[in-house]
């Protein structure tokens, strides 16, 4: 499972030796204050270490480079308390790779307006502090997120804390890889792209084994493992009659636990934390691995079918992210529609592949034929989505950049119990409405696959998609599609120019 708490960010807190040594004693002493009060904030899932204010550039750019070489450190607040002139910064600023955050506010909420002296004035700057520091940060085009506000608003502090989420994504990313079982599915080309400049830009790797390596892991397995994880899913979920166990099929069981466990294996020898698999290479598996993916995402794998790399590794950030919050996060698909007149609305699914942290109730363990793969029956775990605001995200690869696209979406029930679907599924409406978000997603690109949650909002991959230096595209309850085309022609200029 995913544990923010193993990261730390760092409360950067900058000055200068003008003010002598009092005045630097009160900034240190606030400085603790507003850390410490950060890190006891109801929805802070990470450390907050507190360092020593900075008043020199030779200071500085000594903690950034001990950033840069810190494992455990995802990212960096920066407070100007005072005014901190912006050139001895420059230096820091250059060497530094970890995400930042410029707070820009002041230890006191108030101005005391009938005691207010020029000694208040000298030491409560953050003010104009704050303008110098900000303008070296822009001339310099590093991307960073600016707060303002008083540090001890609630508003305020979930902002922070959505973009310390995605400092964590970030940072897991930079230290991902991610196992390709098979190829990406023939002949298809979003699912495709550039595995090269995916590192570059997001610091994962992506590597390609045979399915002979994992069925070598499955090899491994003994019987008694096998007899444990079935037990487990005895316990957990509402077992179909032909896979209890006097059932007809309760050997397929037995071989959707040795797949789970053969992959949970592998995965884990390698230090894989994401992956692909595809129904169009299965040699020596007897079935197609659903019940093994869908419990792998649970445990906070990321996945992408038919060798999808880009939304593998897209469900494991979002899974970072949504560590701890209510709700869960899955790999998605779009899959059919309901057109009717002001009621269109959208059924996702996918053939097995659905994450059960998204389920309304205890899932049920089917087994059920598949027309597709050239297998035996596979086990699944079959639900329905619990209703509620989510979204759906998509990263592709446009050949100059990558893109990432979010649609915000609201699950519905379905309008009649889907007796016939042995699949887990999600019923939602598209905002602003199916059809303006399904041109505007399809102009934008956008891939089948996506990375759905019921724990994340846009700005959690929107600060995602700047972190990277990614294209984000938002489609939500204000899109109108003559402004979204203006968009993607505005960026196209962008980043051609960029280039």
């Amino acid at each position: 499972m995913i544990d923010l708490k193993d990261y730390e960010f760092w409360f950067i807190t900058g000055s200068q030796h003008l003010y002598g040594r009092e005045i630097l004693d009160k900034v240190k002493e606030h400085s603790k204050k507003i850390s410490k009060g950060i890190a006891g904030a109801v929805n802070m899932p990470v450390k907050i270490v507190s360092m020593p204010v900075l008043t020199t550039a030779d200071a500085i750019i000594n903690l950034c480079n001990e950033a840069n070489s810190s494992k455990k450190c995802a990212g960096l607040i920066f407070w100007m308390h005072t005014f901190s002139p912006a050139k001895m910064w420059i230096s820091g600023l250059k060497v530094l790779k970890k995400p930042i955050l410029h707070l820009h506010t002041q230890f006191n909420r108030d101005i005391p307006w009938e005691n207010i002296d020029m000694e208040f004035m000298n030491l409560n700057q953050s003010a104009h502090g704050g303008r110098e520091f900000g303008h070296i940060v822009s001339r310099m085009g590093i991307c960073r997120k600016v707060l303002a506000g008083y540090w001890q608003e609630q508003d305020l502090l979930d902002k922070l804390s959505v973009w310390i989420r995605a400092s964590c994504a970030y940072q897991d990313s930079h230290e991902l890889k991610i196992a390709r079982f098979g190829d990406n599915m023939r002949d298809v080309a979003v699912t495709e792209g550039d595995k090269v400049e995916a590192q570059i830009k997001f610091g994962y790797s992506v590597n390609g084994y045979g399915l002979g390596d994992l069925v070598k892991s499955m090899a491994r397995i003994t019987e008694a493992e096998t007899d444990g994880l079935v037990l487990l899913y005895e316990q957990q979920y509402e077992l179909s009659d032909e896979l209890q166990r006097t059932g007809g099929k309760r050997s397929s069981l037995r071989e959707a636990a040795k797949i789970e466990l053969g992959m949970r294996r592998f995965l884990e020898e390698g230090g894989f934390k994401a992956f692909t698999t595809t129904f169009e290479n299965l040699y020596g598996l007897p079935q197609l691995p659903g019940l093994a993916v869908q419990r792998l995402m649970a445990d906070g794998y990321g996945f992408g079918a038919e060798g999808d790399w880009k939304t593998a590794a897209l469900v494991r950030a979002m899974k970072v992210m949504a560590s701890g919050l209510n709700g869960g996060t899955s790999f998605m698909e779009d899959y059919t529609y309901h057109l009717e007149k002001k009621n269109m609305m959208v059924l996702g699914a996918h053939m097995l592949e659905v994450c059960p942290s998204i389920a309304g109730s205890r899932p049920s363990l089917e087994i059920h034929p598949l027309a597709i793969g050239g297998k035996a029956d596979p086990v699944r775990l079959v639900f329905d989505t619990k209703t509620g605001n989510a979204l759906n995200a998509s990263i592709v690869d446009m050949g100059n950049r990558f893109r990432m696209i979010v649609n915000e979406v609201e699950v519905v029930e379905p309008p009649s119990e889907l007796k016939r679907l042995p699949v887990a599924r999600a019923v939602w409406v598209p905002k602003p409405d199916l059809s303006t978000a399904a041109a505007a997603w399809i102009l934008a690109g956008g891939a089948h696959h996506t990375g759905f949650s019921q724990a994340l909002s846009s700005e959690h991959l929107e600060d995602f998609a700047e972190m990277a230096g990614i294209e984000f595209l938002s489609i939500n309850g204000k899109t109108l599609l003559n402004d979204f085309k203006k968009e993607i022609r505005w960026n196209d200029v962008y980043y051609y120019l960029r280039k």
